[in-house]
């Protein structure tokens, strides 16, 4: 179907209206199953078994979840339209994505992911600092942060702005790295899940040595918590190594982090 959709002509208006459509259909059925499948879980069907690992114990305030809500599908409407532009570049020939597994060797598929992952890592990590300059936060990342609690629903609550900014780097990404059609879908499908993790306000990495690990290196709701908590740490997207290069990890959270499980 994905394949199918690329093959026609995004040049004519009302199949360039039907992809952006398509799209945003996607887009917001993966964004309210991911984010209802949490929800139900960890806030609803386990909450007592998570209740320990909560890490604000306070409730959401009134209609938060209808405003992140409101705010997302405006953010998956401008990821639709920039999904739907990149796919015109693509047949216009100015992007490296490719439908063909053979014309890569079979290494280089997971290999574009980690180098787009990268860049986008690094893309959004020094936007995500200029985002918080006082001239530019209360007129467009204020939005974002006024889910002092995250939640399953917070991960793409933006302001316009802030959705146009971020989704500039995918259509930059895919005409600088050749990249298969379904690597692109598993770097959104990674990226989409991560933001969800990330602003659970739950921790989930295991209480083991692996989890201290992984948690150390790969963001979680720890770590982003400290972020809309204290503002000026944890800028990162999916990994925390520019929060250390740039010294703007929190200096409370591998301390709360390795010590989640004394909380029982």
């Amino acid at each position: 179907m994905i394949e199918s959709l690329f093959k026609l002509d995004f040049t004519e208006p009302k199949i360039f209206l039907a992809v952006c459509l398509v799209m945003f259909v996607l887009i917001t059925s993966r964004y309210f199953i991911l984010g209802g499948i949490f929800h139900l879980y960890f806030y609803i069907w386990r909450k007592k078994e998570w209740e320990n690992r909560k890490l604000n114990k306070k409730d959401y305030p009134k209609n938060q979840f209808r405003k992140e809500v409101y705010w997302s599908m405006l953010t998956a409407l401008i990821f639709s339209i920039a999904g739907a532009i990149s796919g015109l570049i693509w047949q216009r020939g100015f992007t490296a994505i490719y439908l063909n597994i053979s014309d890569y060797p079979l290494w280089w598929f997971p290999v574009s992911i980690m180098i787009a992952m990268f860049i986008h890592e690094t893309y959004y990590y020094w936007l995500h600092r200029l985002m918080h300059h006082p001239k530019i936060y209360k007129q467009v990342h204020q939005i974002h942060h006024d889910s002092k609690i995250t939640s399953a629903w917070t991960a793409f609550s933006f302001h316009p702005i802030e959705g146009f900014l971020e989704a500039l780097i995918m259509p930059a990404i895919v005409i600088c790295v050749p990249m298969h059609l379904y690597a692109i879908i598993f770097h959104l499908s990674v990226m989409t899940i991560s933001a969800a993790i990330n602003h659970l306000d739950i921790e989930i990495y295991p209480r083991n040595v692996f989890g201290n690990l992984l948690g150390k290196h790969v963001i979680g709701a720890t770590h982003h918590s400290h972020h809309h908590k204290f503002y000026r740490y944890n800028f990162g997207l999916y990994f925390t190594f520019w929060d250390k290069w740039g010294k703007t990890e929190s200096p409370n959270f591998e301390r709360e982090f390795t010590t989640r499980g004394e909380r029982d």
